[in-house]
């Protein structure tokens, strides 16, 4: 179901039952999923892959040249996943050269109205994006994080697995897995994301030893090494706080605390 004003090059291939609204142009070398909606107003340009299943409300767009300072128009791409809602005025741009050429939203996100993602992050599996949600470039999401409405997050900050971070909060260093986070100017700490990790079923087991953790890394006043090697010799080591451990060891930007 493709309106007749919409405009769409030749090159472009759309699975079937795709729909397309009015007055949307997709450019050339652009691969549309099956079973995807695209309303009215939308622009999809170069090098844009979109998953099956997708919902993209009008006047998204998708795919645009990057606004970075080095791009000198080398090719790079957008990949979105499957079953991926993509809401009214949402841009996400295409990677660049330098930063690895692409920019991905992984399966099954939600990006609701001028959601902004930049030129090289890549989104994990079932993440949220609250109203005006921005990334900077060079960003890295875990599974399941939300971002809540008027986030703004620093070039090349990691936000882990489970994390929450409430609106109105600006994010310039690493956000840990399965924690809370809110401020402005800037983001801090306020304990674990509970009623997330509940809702995603993690056990009672891997909860009690989070916190125990968490309280070891954050509200002691120790440097990070030495609550590391606390968390390592006095907490179960579940899978859980394997994970949370060595985010913060690799953090390059320094982890919110």
């Amino acid at each position: 179901m493709i309106h007749p004003t919409a405009v769409i090059d030749p090159t472009a291939e759309i699975g079937s039952n795709v729909e397309i609204g009015p007055y949307t142009v997709i450019a050339g070398d652009v691969q549309i999923g099956s079973g995807t909606t695209i309303g009215s107003h939308v622009t999809i340009d170069q090098y844009t892959t979109i998953g099956p299943d997708c919902k993209i409300f009008q006047h998204a767009a998708i795919g645009a040249v990057p606004q970075a300072l080095k791009y000198k128009g080398e090719k790079t791409f957008v990949k979105i996943g499957r079953g991926t809602a993509i809401r009214e005025f949402v841009t996400i741009h295409r990677g660049t050269e330098f930063g690895g050429g692409i920019t991905e939203v992984g399966e099954e996100n939600f990006l609701m109205a001028y959601t902004h993602i930049a030129h090289d992050c890549i989104t994990g599996r079932r993440v949220i994006f609250a109203n005006a949600a921005s990334l900077g470039g060079h960003i890295r999401i875990g599974d399941c994080a939300t971002l809540g409405a008027f986030v703004a997050v620093h070039q090349f900050v990691r936000i882990g697995d489970y994390a929450f971070i409430g609106g109105v909060t600006g994010v310039t260093k690493d956000i840990p897995p399965y924690t809370l986070a809110s401020g402005s100017p800037r983001a801090r700490l306020h304990g674990l994301n509970t009623v997330g990790l509940k809702r995603h079923n993690f056990s009672s087991e891997a909860i009690v030893s989070l916190k125990r953790a968490y309280r070891i890394l954050f509200r002691l006043g120790l440097t990070l090494n030495e609550a590391i090697e606390r968390v390592t010799a006095e907490v179960d080591q579940v899978a859980e706080v394997v994970e949370l451990i060595e985010f913060i060891k690799s953090s390059e930007r320094g982890v919110t605390r």
